[in-house]
Order: C-alpha cells, then sequence, then structure tokens
C-alpha cells in the first residue's frame, strides 16, 4: 500500500484506467463476435455491416494504445478475408 500522496493518486488513476480499458477491450470483443457470428450463419450482407460497424471501433482502440495497431490491421484482414470467402 502507497504512503506517499502522489503514489496514491496514481493507484486511484491506474484503477479508472484500467476499467476504462477493460470496458473499451470488451466492446472490440463484441463487435469481433458480431462479424464471426453472421459469417458462421453464412449471411453476406449482416457479415458485411457488422464488419463497417466494426472497423471504426476497431481503429478507434487502436488509435488509444489499447492494442497495438498491427493487432488491429490483423483483425480487419482476417474478417475481411473471410466475409470474401462467403462470396466465392
Amino acid at each position: 500500500m502507497p504512503n506517499i500522496a502522489s503514489a496514491k493518486k496514481r493507484v486511484r488513476q491506474s484503477e479508472v484506467s484500467r476499467m476504462h480499458n477493460r470496458h473499451m477491450r470488451t466492446r472490440l470483443r463484441t463487435q469481433i463476435k458480431n462479424v464471426l457470428r453472421a459469417i458462421d450463419a453464412g449471411d453476406r450482407e449482416a457479415a458485411l455491416s457488422a464488419y463497417q460497424a466494426a472497423v471504426p471501433v476497431i481503429d478507434s482502440i487502436a488509435d488509444k494504445g489499447i492494442i497495438h495497431k498491427n493487432k488491429a490491421a490483423r483483425h480487419k484482414s482476417r474478417l475481411n478475408a473471410h466475409i470474401k470467402a462467403l462470396q466465392a
């Protein structure tokens, strides 16, 4: 347990930040799952609309540094590849 006032404040700030980041990661995972559910159902239109809703969320979370930009790009690329495979 910290004794110095600045350390106590940092503990409080870290907890708020952790909760915010957890919320954002949950939001990201939910958007990705929505796309994957539509892909598994074979509904290309629903998958495409879910993908278009997920891309801004993925980019936003990467911009905030919650996930790495390469991880965001990898998610978008793989989801897009799955959607394109539905068409074939």
